[in-house]
């Protein structure tokens, strides 16, 4: 026994090697579990003559849970030399293993994910039971990192270039043992963690000269290599494609996994292994990869474990959910809820409109049914769970009510009146709006303590991410349900104060805002759109304000301005406001759902930019670096966010990044807003200088706040 790895061998010289890390819940490929392994394989060849086979199975809820992040975001550039060296070590165990002579099965009884996977894969036979948890994938591009311990090599042999790219490295998905069996990651699948050991020693009597397909004399690699004319001809099309999907975009992950899988694939395999390293150590030594870490893992898991969530309060679990309102919002709320096991009572102003509600639940079941993703008596049990309705008496029981009806304060106030009498005492009084400030709506309840904004993003059952609004009479009791019930549906919570546009919707316009002007400035629409693009940008921003349409931000200025003159403040304009009147009140040009805005569309299809705007705008008069641009939407929403920290309105770094990386597409590549302000180049101090040359080129909307200066002086980071 080491001291991750228990080794027992029985009466039929099967070595079963049980992973157990004794310091940690999980299974991590960290420096103990190396040095462990070294060691067990080195006992393994040295005793292989009174050993028939191996077992790798695992003690822990989980099989294996990847490589160990806190020692990989650590990597930088100077530690290479020391990266290069840990990896080949392992990754020579791992070949040591699989070329022991001996069968070696996985018996997998949990997520295998990365290095779980990795290992799993060394193995000449893998088992995986089917019980809820047990997943496998290497989803390391999600976090900016490439497979380091041969999980490139070793899917490409395995599945074929292909397979192997679009199925598991490019896009890092997960699979169910059925689902992982089919695709070829797993070979076997039984029913319960119990039979994996009896089937696995079965499987190494049956096959006492098991052996890697690609150890076999005359192996061809599935679906041919790149030294064959056919697959050759398409080899161009993949970095094609790849190019196509990142946009621009700096992610050197997915660049680095398609190199290293068709380099690998023209060399022997242990050429291959070396290649793969040296990609490895470019990556995981990136800021890039650091800032993804930080964010998909680390700020994730802190929001998820309740980093906002307020202490002293029992677990939350919502009974019955009413939503108010069943248009595509109120009807999307209701679906996930019932996906949830909820519960619903979905209610619109006559009974035709909340079973037309319910009719997009339908509908997306009957897509679900059609491409395998449910059984029958699931997707009925689902849709039985939602009540539409038009009576208000049919709230009662409800213990959580969201409401989801036209952004107008008067038609929310008199939604909640209908209700609010009839609903458990404490039920929580939820309002889905996106812009309207939380501590004014609830003057229209009367247990304003229990009221409180749940801020759902389009399309409800696809985006991840609902925003919580603290109101100022909001009592930490609500909060904390509202936080157990966003986890409970499965989606991932951001907690935040009360202001006109929160968080996410105020920083977005900022972004959309600088775009807009930018064109208003005579610049290129293609050009801006590129520039976007470039910045990683999931949407380019014209596009994107044809699909929210024109008017609606339109209207929300027009509110905020009225709110912020009636409380005696000062409004200051933006130049995308006389671009955004002009497209409205001259060319009556709304967005795409009215047939055309920055676009044209045909049968709802968008073709190109309207040609109107180089007349309108003077498109081309005025060019501007495209690096210019890209700062422009970066550092406008980037700065926008620091003044939410200085207003109140955030109070977590967690919050800030996953909400911007979740809710309203930062670039994946930052690691979230705030987290690109602090790893900018130069640190704060270089961050403020560049916002300081964005504001004397682009006015002074870009100039840095006292607070941001002040840190940067000190050489502090947002933390």
């Amino acid at each position: 026994m080491t001291d991750t790895i228990r080794w027992d061998q029985d009466a039929d010289g099967i070595v079963v090697l049980t992973l157990d890390d004794p310091n940690q819940s999980a299974n991590t490929m960290n420096s103990d579990f190396q040095e462990s392994f070294a060691k067990v394989v080195e006992r393994l060849v040295a005793a292989k003559d009174s050993i028939t086979g191996v077992v790798i199975t695992s003690a822990k809820k989980t099989f294996f849970a990847g490589g160990d992040l806190r020692d990989l975001i650590r990597a930088r550039p100077e530690h290479a030399e020391v990266v290069t060296r840990k990896s080949e070590a392992t990754k020579a165990s791992m070949r040591r293993l699989e070329t022991l002579g001996k069968p070696v099965v996985a018996a997998i009884n949990g997520a295998a994910l990365g290095g779980g996977l990795e290992i799993a894969l060394t193995t000449h036979h893998r088992i995986a039971a089917d019980v809820p948890g047990t997943v496998v994938g290497l989803p390391e591009v999600t976090l900016g990192l490439l497979p380091g311990a041969g999980g490139v090599v070793r899917t490409t042999r395995l599945l074929g270039i292909h397979s192997a790219l679009h199925d598991v490295l490019l896009q890092g998905q997960r699979y169910e043992p059925l689902r992982a069996k089919e695709i070829g990651l797993v070979d076997e699948v039984v029913s319960s963690v119990d039979e994996l050991l009896p089937k696995a020693k079965e499987w190494i009597k049956a096959h006492p000269d098991a052996v890697q397909p690609w150890d076999v004399q005359g192996y061809r690699m599935p679906g041919g290599s790149p030294s064959d004319p056919e697959f050759a001809a398409l080899l161009g099309s993949l970095p094609a494609n790849l190019r196509k999907q990142l946009k621009g975009a700096p992610m050197p992950a997915p660049r680095a996994i398609l190199a290293a899988a068709t380099e690998g694939a023209q060399v022997d395999f242990d050429t291959a292994i070396t290649i793969e390293t040296r990609y490895f150590v470019s990556v995981v030594t990136s800021q890039v990869a650091k800032n993804m870490t930080k964010a998909y893992f680390f700020d994730l898991q802190r929001i998820n474990a309740g980093g906002s969530r307020p202490d002293g309060f029992e677990k939350y679990t919502a009974r019955k959910v009413g939503v108010l309102g069943a248009g595509m919002m109120g009807a999307a709320i209701a679906y996930v809820s019932a996906m949830a096991g909820i519960d619903v009572v979905l209610k619109d102003v006559s009974l035709e409109n909340a079973e037309k509600g319910k009719g997009y639940a339908v509908e997306l079941e009957q897509k679900a049914l059609a491409r395998g993703a449910t059984m029958q008596a699931a997707s009925e049990a689902l849709l039985s769970r939602i009540t539409p309705t038009a009576d208000p008496a049919d709230f009662a029981g409800v213990d959580f009510v969201i409401e989801a009806v036209f952004e107008s304060p008067e038609l929310k106030n008199k939604v909640f009146g209908e209700i609010e009498n009839i609903v458990e005492p404490d039920a929580v009084l939820g309002s889905n709006t996106s812009t309207l400030p939380i501590t004014e709506l609830a003057q229209g309840v009367r247990r304003q303590e229990d009221f409180i904004g749940i801020h759902f993003f389009s399309p409800v059952d696809k985006m991840p991410l609902v925003e919580i609004i603290r109101g100022a009479k909001t009592s930490d009791a609500t909060l904390a349900k509202v936080f157990d019930f966003v986890l409970q549906i499965r989606k991932t919570p951001i907690v935040v104060n009360d202001s006109r546009g929160f968080f996410t919707s105020r920083v977005i316009s900022t972004f959309l805002n600088e775009a807009v002007a930018a064109v208003g400035e005579g610049v290129e629409p293609a050009s801006v759109e590129r520039a976007g693009a470039l910045a990683g940008y999931p949407a380019p921003p014209l596009q994107l304000w044809d699909e929210l349409t024109l008017t609606l931000p339109r209207k929300v200025r027009q509110e905020s301005r009225a709110a912020l003159e009636a409380a005696g403040g000062q409004w200051v304009s933006h130049s995308s406001e006389a671009v955004i009147d002009r497209m409205l009140d001259e060319f009556d040009r709304r967005g795409r759902s009215t047939g055309g805005g920055f676009y044209e569309y045909v049968d709802g299809a968008r073709t190109r930019i309207w040609p109107g705007l180089r007349t309108a705008f003077q498109s081309g008069s005025r060019q501007i670096p495209l690096e210019d641009l890209r700062d422009r939407m970066l550092f406008a929403e980037a700065l926008e966010t620091v003044k939410c920290f200085d207003e109140g309105v955030l109070n977590s770094v967690q919050d800030a990044n996953i909400g911007s990386l979740f809710g309203i597409g930062f670039p994946a590549w930052t690691g979230g807003v705030i987290q690109y302000i602090n790893q900018y180049e130069g640190g704060l101090a270089g961050f403020v200088a560049r916002a300081r040359e964005l504001a004397e080129r682009y006015g002074d909307h870009f100039l840095p706040p006292d607070s941001l200066v002040e840190k940067a002086e000190k050489g502090e980071i947002y933390e």
